[in-house]
C-alpha cells in the first residue's frame, strides 16, 4: 500500500541553510536531519570537506511533509533536476510493481536496490520528466 507522496527539494550544498530559511518561513518543525559524515562506516567514501552537506531533512509543515537534501558530493547540480517527489510504500513487492509502472517510457536514475534507511530504494524519471524516489518503509 502506497502510505504517502511528498515533494522533495535538492539543493547544492546549502541544505542547511534552506532547512533553517523553511523552518522560518513556513513554522516547520524539524522531524529528522542527518549530513553526510553522519553515513554509516564504510557505505560510501564522503570528502571531509563535504561531510556537513545535507544527507537529508525531514520537516513537518502542518500536516504535510517536506524533505531536503544536498546533491553528493562530486555531483552535478542542474536547475530543473532539484525537485522530485518521494513516495513511501508499505512492502517491497507494491515497491517493484509501483517502480515498475514508472519505469514504463521512462529512465531509471538508480536500480531499486536495498539501502541502510530502505529495504527497497530506487529513482526513476517517467515518461513526463517527474523524478520519483521510490522507497519501502524501513522495518
Amino acid at each position: 500500500m502506497i502510505q504517502e507522496i511528498n515533494p522533495y527539494l535538492v539543493t547544492n550544498g546549502n541544505g542547511q541553510e534552506a532547512v533553517q530559511f523553511y523552518k522560518a518561513a513556513l513554522d516547520a518543525e524539524v522531524i529528522s536531519l542527518q549530513t553526510f559524515g553522519d553515513l554509516p562506516e564504510g557505505d560510501m567514501p564522503i570528502p571531509e570537506e563535504s561531510k556537513n552537506r545535507l544527507l537529508h531533512a525531514h520537516l513537518k509543515i502542518g500536516k504535510s511533509i517536506l524533505m531536503i537534501s544536498d546533491t553528493h558530493p562530486g555531483s552535478p547540480y542542474q536547475v530543473g533536476d532539484h525537485l522530485s517527489i518521494a513516495i513511501m510504500i508499505s512492502d517491497t513487492e507494491k515497491t517493484k510493481a509501483v517502480f515498475s509502472k514508472l519505469e514504463e517510457g521512462g529512465k531509471v536514475e538508480m536500480p531499486l536496490q536495498q539501502t541502510f534507511w530502505s529495504p527497497l530504494y530506487g529513482q526513476v524519471q517517467d515518461k513526463f520528466g517527474v523524478l520519483w524516489q521510490v522507497s519501502t518503509a524501513g522495518e
